[in-house]
């Protein structure tokens, strides 16, 4: 049956629309836009007072499936996103085993046919992710990759970067590339500064990450090929992005909600669901984040969602790194930028912008897309329930926080797979 949106505010950047429309979807797509629609045969939802954006694209998303399913998996990880809107999403490849073969790849895709969101996947570029030796970068496309990544750690082969970045153009794969120096990280867990020295803990010199990406950056540049960076949190890389970017380097660059919201004083608790990598950094690092945001220096906001389990999180200083994010990240994203960054331009760097860098059907409501639409108030405050949330792990920075935006449904090819309604 078709369904009909009556009402909603509806902000689709891709479309440059900003208004009070109605949206029918019907066969999983968008049908039809406009002014006061017929409601005939089709399911009517009142939309009144509530955004309607399409679906949110989410290009960094650890899914710990196949191998580490206790902390997370396809359909319980599709959960999360689903609850925070996010209709599409780019798994990183380092499961267990990684995805550096062909089958494991389609095995991934088929598993996640019937799970409430799009999921694409990266495929290693070296063997183990051992950074020595390429994978069979056509064989990886022709079983369904859309991108290529080593994401956990950086490329250890700067000639394996280096050959990835010249062939997979042409097979129409992205390089999503995880820029730290691992011999300046040296046992740190968290940002270096103020709070690393008060708490007596190593910590990681945001040169970490940024001699990471002027390496990417000049690889890139020197064959003049496309690279993505992930992740960025430090001012240093936002002025190499912004400087490659000046000199017409082809790099696009996301930063995610946690560098936008919080700092590296959240670790004084010596809660290791503050741990991650790269770790949260200085005031003056957040302010140049966002800064590069505004300016269009980053394109994008990914989560880097990360779970682990509780237990691995108990320990402040054995615990592994990483963050839940999907659930919560409009909501992180719309408080973050509150005054600063205007609803259209939100949507556009967390929907229309990563669909058209993954090269995905997605970002747009226009008739004949997809019908992934996530409906939202962007007033709405409430506080972040770790136990109440989704996905198998509990492991977020914004737990006990109370943000601004909440995702009241979520539809994937016109299938509604979120209400909050229902929870």
């Amino acid at each position: 049956m078709a369904i009909v949106l009556k009402g909603p505010r509806v902000v689709d950047p891709a479309q440059g629309l900003n208004g009070i429309y109605d949206i029918r979807m019907e066969g999983g797509r968008i049908a039809e836009l406009g002014v006061s629609l017929p409601a005939q045969n089709a399911q009517v939802i009142d939309c009144t007072g509530l955004v309607a954006a399409p679906g949110l694209v989410d290009l960094h998303v650890h899914l710990r499936d196949p191998g580490q399913t206790q902390k997370e998996d396809v359909f319980s990880g599709c959960r999360a996103a689903a609850a925070g809107g996010v209709t599409s999403l780019l798994a990183m490849p380092n499961t267990t085993p990684p995805m550096d073969e062909p089958e494991r790849v389609a095995a991934l895709l088929e598993k996640s046919r019937s799970a409430d969101a799009h999921v694409y996947t990266a495929a290693c570029i070296t063997r183990g992710m051992a950074g020595q030796e390429t994978t069979d970068f056509a064989a990886l496309r022709a079983a369904g990759a859309s991108a290529l990544s080593d994401d956990g750690k950086p490329v250890g082969s700067t000639a394996c970067l280096l050959k990835a970045l010249r062939e997979v153009p042409e097979l129409g794969l992205m390089v999503t590339a995880h820029c730290e120096d691992l011999s300046l990280v040296a046992g740190g867990l968290m940002n270096e500064g103020e709070t690393s020295r008060r708490l007596g803990v190593q910590g990681i010199p945001n040169a970490a990450e940024d001699c990471g990406t002027a390496r990417e950056i000049a690889a890139a540049a020197s064959i003049g090929a496309p690279i993505h960076i992930c992740h960025v949190s430090t001012q240093g890389s936002v002025a190499l992005i912004r400087d490659a970017k000046a000199r017409g380097v082809a790099v696009t660059a996301e930063t995610c909600p946690h560098y936008l919201l919080l700092t590296d004083t959240c670790l004084r608790t010596r809660d290791a669901d503050y741990r991650m990598n790269p770790p949260l950094r200085s005031e003056r690092d957040r302010q140049a984040v966002i800064a590069g945001l505004l300016d269009g220096t980053l394109d994008c906001i990914t989560t880097d969602h990360a779970p682990h389990t509780p237990a691995e999180k108990a320990d402040f200083e054995k615990a592994p790194n990483g963050s839940i994010g999907m659930e919560t990240s409009l909501a992180a994203v719309l408080t973050a930028l509150s005054g600063r960054m205007s609803l259209m331009d939100i949507i556009r760097v967390m929907s229309t912008v990563p669909a058209r860098i993954l090269g995905i059907p997605a970002g747009s409501l226009a008739p004949g897309m997809p019908a992934d639409v996530v409906l939202f108030d962007p007033q709405e405050r409430w506080t972040v329930d770790a136990e109440r949330l989704h996905g198998k792990s509990r492991n977020t920075p914004f737990k006990g926080m109370t943000l601004t935006g909440r995702v009241h449904r979520t539809f994937l090819a016109g299938r509604q797979v979120f209400a909050l309604s229902e929870q």
